[in-house]
């Protein structure tokens, strides 16, 4: 398994929403930058025990088939990572289930932005200038490129493209027929922003029928608050979440 550091030069440009300068990737320690954070997550007690009197035990999914198992990777680019401790804090742990899920048989999905086409409701609510830098902010080119350097992007991983906040909400991503065609039934929602994308998608794949697994510690958002705002929420409604830790041995079969 290949090790990453990674170092930014330059800045990042808000105007345009594009990385100016250059981004250097050498072999060392997982991290990116020493300013890398991971958000302080928790579950509540109490959520826990509402659980397990409910359905007997805390986690819904005690066991999963790697074979039938995505992690799917929202928004990883560098609109969203360049300038996020946090975004950073969980490139090491999404590396970790890719590595573990494609040597187990499963899939592993990236997700990046997408132009949701010709302004409209998008510009009355951000204002033109907002909507067109998120317009712009899945970058341009290759959609390999666009992906965030120090992540290790196979051949015969999926490479989609959504208009919509969620990855799953139907005609504007095509990653369900995707995982469809490789029969998935579970999903590891993993990227960023917490309650925004990836949320959206942990809440329409758990709609479509998937078993979601929201990873606690590879996900991202600006705020402790706010990241644990969509644990709770998902965890009580909509699917599972458990750390990169547990997951790790979940793919591993114990």
């Amino acid at each position: 398994m290949a090790e990453w550091t990674v170092g930014r030069v330059g800045t990042f440009d808000g105007r345009v929403g594009t990385f100016v300068g250059r981004v250097v990737v050498g072999v060392g320690c997982w991290g990116v930058e020493s300013g890398a954070r991971v958000h302080d997550w928790r579950i509540e007690d109490r959520e826990y025990a509402r659980q397990e009197e409910r359905r007997g035990r805390r986690h819904a999914y005690e066991r999963i088939d790697p074979a039938r198992t995505a992690l799917v990777v929202i928004d990883m680019v560098p609109f969203f990572v360049a300038e996020s401790a946090y975004c950073q804090g969980i490139v090491p742990r999404i590396s970790l289930l890719a590595d573990a899920l494609r040597g187990a048989g499963g899939t592993v999905a990236w997700v990046l932005p997408g132009s949701d086409g010709p302004p409209g409701v998008a510009d009355e609510f951000y204002g033109p200038r907002i909507a067109e830098l998120f317009r712009r902010s899945g970058g341009e080119g290759p959609l390999v490129d666009r992906i965030w350097p120090a992540f290790d992007v196979r051949s015969e991983d999926v490479l989609v493209e959504k208009t919509a906040a969620s990855a799953f909400f139907p005609g504007r991503c095509p990653l369900p027929e995707e995982l469809a065609a490789r029969g998935i039934d579970t999903v590891l929602i993993t990227g960023t922003v917490t309650n925004v994308c990836c949320e959206s998608s942990a809440r329409d794949a758990s709609t479509l029928g998937y078993r979601v697994v929201m990873v606690a510690d590879g996900n991202a958002a600006r705020r402790d608050e706010d990241h644990n705002a969509t644990l709770h929420t998902v965890y009580r409604s909509f699917g599972d979440v458990r750390p990169t830790a547990e997951i790790l041995e979940l793919i591993a079969g114990r």
